[in-house]
């Protein structure tokens, strides 16, 4: 009871510090936490619609890229083609320049001030396959030189000094073509561009037709006026008497067509530098637009990264919130659940303590009631050892008669015994003498003596006597019989009696071997027990056998309906509470590994982001410095994609020089091989190997990239020996050793050895010799 009133106690002063606890446990500030929530909420919602504005602006850029790249190459095919179209007319115009390739005649022209004077060709088109005819007529006078005057050649004191036309242009006067005969003056498919010309034409053209082929001229010439030629496109002149095939002989060759091509291409120049500079314009307006969106782009991101820091920020600072409401929620439901355990122990408590009370009370009746029985079953143990005193005489009473009948069925069983013995012996004795008799009387038959007669009285004499002895001893016998059975009777009897006796006796020891138990154990009970204070009870009269037998019997009933008693309820409780103490110390060990655990995995994410971030700028500065080497020029870098090394990918960004391209894949295949070696060995470089094994690595290259490459090779190779399989002479030439590697049947491979030393020895050799 004093234990019970201690845990009571325990348990209230328990409670009042899980209510002092409850009372000084922090409150997390509401406030600030929704404050914090509808930041993250307008961040994140900042968050998102920068996203979408770098998406769509990331988005664009590949396409204004694209417009760039596709104007850019355009205007670069505009370019080509206007260089094509410059060179082609500059070369007409040179040819046209160098018509009077004369050096006489040119001076003898610059003498006379007629070298800068207009010439024919200059003034007249053809239609297009009549030049040869027009050529094939005019001759040298299509390079005629006009005059202003014809009466200026009188005064010259030379002639010159080579074949020279000239001629005056005239006031045009209106004639029409005439056609003769259905015949097609040549005439007519010339254009003269100055009007005073073409009375120069008519009067040199008015006798010329024209006429598809030869074989028309000859049929035509009957029709052709006196003095009157046909030509062909092909230059061939049909007179009436005559024919002359044409041929070029003469540097005026082609100046028709040459100037017709000219003004083509003069007029195809214009086109196309107006095409060229609206192209110029629209590749200006879609750099312009690529560095906008570039421009647009880079505060984007920035702007993207420091708000992800504060959105980062402000995340974790809601964390800790929820993290410190929900510790405070769960503590606080934590001391609620135990204060309502501690509410039911303390009135199961309370409850087992009356219950106790109860339990003392009625432990006290029963006590009194105990004695009563303990001094009933003590005189009735009295009156059982009496009663079991005679039962127990009795019982030996009839012990010893039961041995003394049968000790005299024994006797009685061996006197017949004998006596069937000796029955036996006179029934053999009595055959015997039946036997002696018929051999007496079949004697007697033989003859009558007396001595047999004696002896045959004698004989019968004996028989008599035996039969008598049999029948007393049968007699005897019967007697012994009948004697005999009635003992077995009277046997029986004491048997009959004897059972209940025995039965009666075993009853009585154990109902005093049960007695015996009782007392023991109320005495046991007793022992315990302070009579002093149960004396009021027993005096208070309250201790009626009737009561407490029914509370006896209702204590008992009450114990039966409790079931049986768990006799290894302590020993399962030992186990379960070792089984505790080895799962709290499990439980401890648990929670000191996890610490250690989190521990190292914070201390290997330490070493390792200083380790990863190390390597990380040790490879860009060597990146940084391999390839402007490659390159002769330009940049390359790498770029984490994102703010935690840990889980972040790197990005190479290369820029060749003349190049602003944002990303490696806007490259040239070249360009590409090249970023890979710059990084390759910028990788090699953190730890560099005794050897280094490249396979046709030149292969996308130039030479100059080559070259470059084999100079990169070189300056690294004072540290490292470099295997290379190439199939490049650049490369070989920069190997100190050569082995040729050759298949000349299918499928075998030879190995050929190439001394360089030996070889240069030999060349030197022979240079000597």
């Amino acid at each position: 009871r004093e234990h019970l009133q201690r845990t009571i106690q325990q348990m209230e002063s328990r409670r009042l510090r899980l209510l002092l606890e409850k009372d000084n446990l922090p409150r997390p500030d509401g406030g600030a936490l929704q404050q914090a929530q509808q930041q993250l909420a307008e961040l994140e919602a900042e968050r998102a619609a920068q996203v979408q504005q770098l998406a769509n602006l990331q988005e664009q850029l590949p396409l204004a890229d694209n417009e760039r790249r596709n104007q850019s190459d355009s205007l670069q095919q505009q370019e080509r083609m206007l260089a094509q179209t410059e060179a082609r007319l500059h070369a007409l115009q040179q040819l046209q320049q160098h018509i009077d390739s004369d050096k006489n005649l040119s001076a003898w022209l610059q003498q006379h001030q007629l070298e800068k004077l207009p010439r024919l060709w200059q003034s007249i088109r053809i239609e297009n396959g009549w030049e040869d005819a027009l050529e094939a007529v005019l001759r040298e006078r299509l390079n005629a030189i006009a005059m202003p005057s014809l009466g200026d050649a009188a005064a010259w004191s030379d002639t010159p000094p080579a074949k020279l036309a000239l001629f005056a242009p005239e006031a045009a006067e209106q004639s029409n073509i005439v056609e003769t005969n259905q015949l097609t003056q040549l005439l007519s498919y010339v254009q003269c561009q100055d009007e005073q010309i073409k009375p120069v034409m008519r009067d040199w053209l008015t006798h010329v037709y024209a006429v598809a082929d030869v074989a028309q001229a000859y049929a035509q010439r009957a029709a052709l006026p006196p003095g009157g030629w046909f030509v062909t496109p092909e230059g061939h002149l049909i007179g009436a008497h005559s024919v002359l095939f044409h041929a070029p002989d003469s540097q005026l060759h082609g100046v028709l067509a040459r100037q017709r091509e000219i003004e083509r291409l003069e007029q195809e120049l214009t086109e196309q530098n107006r095409s060229a500079e609206s192209s110029r314009q629209q590749v200006a307006q879609a750099e312009q637009r690529h560095q906008s969106i570039e421009a647009q782009i880079a505060p984007l991101r920035s702007a993207g990264n420091e708000l992800q820091q504060r959105l980062h920020s402000l995340q974790m600072q809601l964390l800790k919130l929820n993290q410190a409401l929900e510790r405070s929620t769960e503590r606080t439901m934590q001391i609620e659940r135990e204060m309502q355990e501690l509410a039911d122990l303390l009135g199961n408590e309370q409850r087992q303590q009356h219950g106790i009370d109860e339990q003392m009370a009625l432990l006290r009746e029963q006590i009194a009631a105990f004695h009563a029985q303990v001094d009933e079953a003590q005189r009735q143990a009295n009156h059982q050892d009496s009663a079991l005193r005679e039962q127990r005489g009795r019982a030996q009473q009839a012990q010893h008669a039961l041995q003394e009948a049968r000790f005299f069925a024994k006797t009685c069983t061996e006197k017949i015994a004998d006596l069937q013995h000796n029955v036996r012996q006179i029934t053999d004795a009595l055959a015997q003498f039946e036997q002696n008799l018929a051999q007496l009387r079949a004697e007697l038959s033989g003859g009558e003596d007396e001595t047999a007669k004696q002896q045959l009285q004698v004989a019968l004499q004996t028989r008599q006597a035996t039969e008598q002895a049999l029948a007393e001893a049968r007699n005897v016998l019967e007697n012994a019989t009948v004697g005999l059975q009635k003992l077995e009777q009277e046997r029986l009897a004491c048997e009959h009696k004897l059972n209940p006796l025995r039965e009666k006796l075993n009853e009585l020891t154990l109902k005093e071997q049960e007695a015996r138990l009782h007392f023991e154990q109320w005495a046991e009970q007793l022992q315990g027990v302070d009579e002093q204070a149960l004396l009021p009870l027993l005096e208070s009269g309250n201790n009626r056998p009737n009561a407490l037998q029914n509370e006896l019997n209702r204590l008992n009933a009450d114990i039966e309906a409790l079931g049986a008693v768990n006799l290894a309820a302590l020993e399962e409780l030992q186990t379960a509470t070792e089984r505790k103490a080895y799962l709290d110390a499990q439980a401890k060990d648990l929670n000191e590994a996890m610490a250690t655990l989190e521990e190292a995995i914070r201390r290997i994410d330490k070493e390792s982001r200083d380790l990863l971030m190390e390597t990380y700028n040790r490879v860009n500065q060597h990146l940084s410095e391999l390839f402007p080497i490659l390159f002769a020029g330009g940049e390359a870098r790498l770029v984490l994609t994102g703010e935690e090394i840990l889980d972040s990918g790197v990005q190479v960004m290369a820029q060749p020089p003349g190049k602003k391209n944002s990303s490696i894949h806007l490259l040239s295949g070249g360009e590409k091989a090249l970023t890979a070696i710059a990084l390759v060995f910028s990788l090699f470089q953190l730890n560099p190997a005794p050897f280094c094994l490249l396979d046709e690595v030149d292969a996308p290259l130039d030479d100059t990239n080559t070259e470059r490459l084999c100079a990169l090779i070189t300056k690294m190779s004072q540290h490292t020996q470099f295997v290379f399989i190439s199939h490049n002479k650049i490369t070989m030439e920069l190997a100190q050793q050569l082995v040729g590697v050759t298949m000349q049947e299918k499928g075998v491979s030879n190995v050929v050895a190439v001394d360089i030393e030996e070889a240069m020895r030999m060349r030197d050799e022979q240079v000597v010799a």
